[in-house]
């Protein structure tokens, strides 16, 4: 059950018993002490709530690195499925954002806000979209990115389309990345075609969220995206639900073999859905549940459970700059979930939760 907080805050409980993720495998039987919003340094459990943990794994909380928020609900079903963080890759206007930002005891999240498009792509389209996305030249990218970062986007989203399939052209992406810098800010480029791919690559992005599904990358252009340090966000599970909605679905091995020829070349891959209740999108992910498949999808591209389960947790930590979680230590944000089952001999056991922590707030898990 929810155990809300007390005036102090959440309740100190210890996790005891329990074996615990640490980014490469899992440690021995240990206790793990919550103690308000944070992971204490004090194992001591005297007048302590404690959970008996033989047998469960404990995962740092996941993280969900590409989903579109709707409203409070979003976040409830994300939470309920053990994402204590989402990475937000679009969500406007502004102050709907707002609203959900700092959530008192749910997923925690960062968002690019409103994303920058093309005036003809399949974006442009969407049902709702922002009038303000859409940028047409390198002169106006300084004016949209500084927009951006006045209404406080973490970092910058630009829709990359094939050449001349009505995206921003390539010196006005360049021009993106370059505005984002200057405000400190690293750039997310979708691409889902070969062709928006290598534009990406061009304009110098930081992340490349989806993977291409009409052809295969060249593995020379592999080895650049890890020689430049780039990470990818491949969103399996909406490449496999896209596939199969436009009645291809072995499009969807495309993809596959593209992660696995990035992940093989070093390129670090980041776990992350698409989750979304958008009309006009191709597919529509489930919140929350999606990451689960996600992990197993991954697992079945190449990654092992070990890589995957990092992915989900303190890679993406790492690369976006979130010092406070994405482990199981003291000091840390109690972001806590904890499974029934070995997620390494099977990584469907992370659908096996038990109990979840936001930010040291237990939550009600769903059935995954």
């Amino acid at each position: 059950m929810t155990h809300p907080p007390t005036a102090s805050g959440p309740a100190r409980t210890a996790v005891r018993h329990v074996r615990v993720f640490d980014g490469r495998g899992l440690t021995e039987p240990r206790t793990v002490v919550i103690d308000g919003r944070t992971i204490s340094p004090d194992t001591s459990t005297d007048g302590t709530r404690t959970i008996d943990g033989t047998g469960l794994v404990l995962l740092p909380g996941l993280i969900d690195a590409h989903v579109h928020l709707h409203g409070p609900d979003t976040l409830a079903q994300l939470a309920a499925h053990g994402v204590t963080t989402a990475l937000d890759m679009a969500t406007w206007p502004p102050q709907l954002l707002a609203s959900l930002r700092r959530v008192p005891h749910l997923t925690d999240i960062r968002s690019a806000g409103t994303p920058a498009i093309g005036d003809g792509g399949p974006h442009s389209r969407i049902p709702g979209m922002a009038q303000d996305a859409v940028v047409r030249s390198p002169q106006q990218a300084g004016e949209f990115v500084a927009a951006q970062v006045s209404a406080g986007a973490d970092y910058i989203k630009i829709v990359a389309e094939a050449p001349g399939q009505g995206g921003p052209d390539r010196q006005t992406m360049a021009a993106l990345v370059a505005a984002s810098r200057t405000h400190g800010r690293k750039t997310v480029a979708h691409a889902a075609t070969a062709g928006a791919y290598l534009m990406a690559l061009d304009a110098d992005v930081d992340f490349l969220t989806h993977v291409p599904l009409d052809r295969p990358l060249d593995p020379a252009d592999a080895a650049r995206t890890a020689a430049e340090g780039r990470v990818c966000i491949p969103t399996l599970t909406m490449m496999e639900g896209t596939a199969a909605a436009r009645g291809a679905p072995h499009a969807y091995q495309t993809a596959r073999r593209n992660l696995h020829m990035l992940h093989t070349a070093g390129v670090p891959v980041l776990v992350g859905t698409d989750a979304n209740t958008q009309p006009g999108v191709p597919f529509q992910v489930e919140h929350g549940s999606s990451i689960h498949h996600e992990l197993e999808l991954l697992v079945d591209a190449g990654l092992t459970a070990a890589e995957a389960l990092h992915s989900a947790t303190a890679l993406t930590a790492h690369h976006f700059g979130l010092a406070d979680r994405g482990a199981v230590g003291p000091g840390l944000r109690a972001d806590l979930v904890l499974i029934d089952g070995d997620p390494l001999s099977d990584i469907g056991a992370t659908r096996n939760v038990r109990h979840i922590w936001c930010g040291g707030v237990e939550q009600t898990p769903a059935t995954a």
